[in-house]
């Protein structure tokens, strides 16, 4: 499903991202308000437990909404905020407006920024395929980089209990 070749206009790429990001972080949330009475048997109970989760409970806990609206900003956290709203039981009056507000944003960046990169990649790989691998193997690296440098900073994130 990739929305560069949807040939449809603007505003209907994004509209279509945002109710594909409502349904998932939306299922999200209420996969871990059902997981959170009665998950202790299951391969979500791993998932709960892991640092990322716990991470997660405890910003929205400090927080609130405003994690659950930003977490859209990211890349892997955003799912964990989701599932730790519904399992923390944060109430729909303050979890509804802050999907929202983050479904937005995600929309509007994957409309423009994702799609725009995609394009960027297939020209530069239809110039030069060997370019294109090169500048996706540079920024693999560099995400790489910055996890492990993120580990090093916090070793205790990594260590479990």
């Amino acid at each position: 499903m990739d929305p560069t070749q949807w040939h449809a206009p603007f505003w209907v790429v994004a509209l279509a991202l945002f109710v594909i990001v409502q349904l998932r972080a939306n299922g999200t949330y209420w996969l871990g308000r059902l997981a959170s009475a009665g998950a202790e048997r299951t391969r979500l109970a791993r998932l709960m437990e892991s640092s990322g989760y716990r991470t997660a409970c405890e910003r929205i806990d400090r927080y609130g909404a405003p994690v659950v609206a930003l977490s859209f900003l990211t890349i892997g956290f955003q799912t964990l905020a989701n599932l730790a709203a519904g399992a923390t039981g944060m109430k729909l009056r303050h979890y509804l407006p802050a999907v929202a507000v983050g479904g937005v944003a995600w929309a509007l960046l994957y409309a423009t920024l994702g799609t725009a990169g995609l394009e960027v990649v297939g020209r530069l790989f239809a110039y030069s395929p060997v370019a294109a691998v090169a500048v996706l193997l540079a920024l693999a690296a560099a995400i790489a980089a910055y996890f492990v440098i993120q580990a090093r900073r916090r070793p205790e994130v990594l260590a479990e209990p």
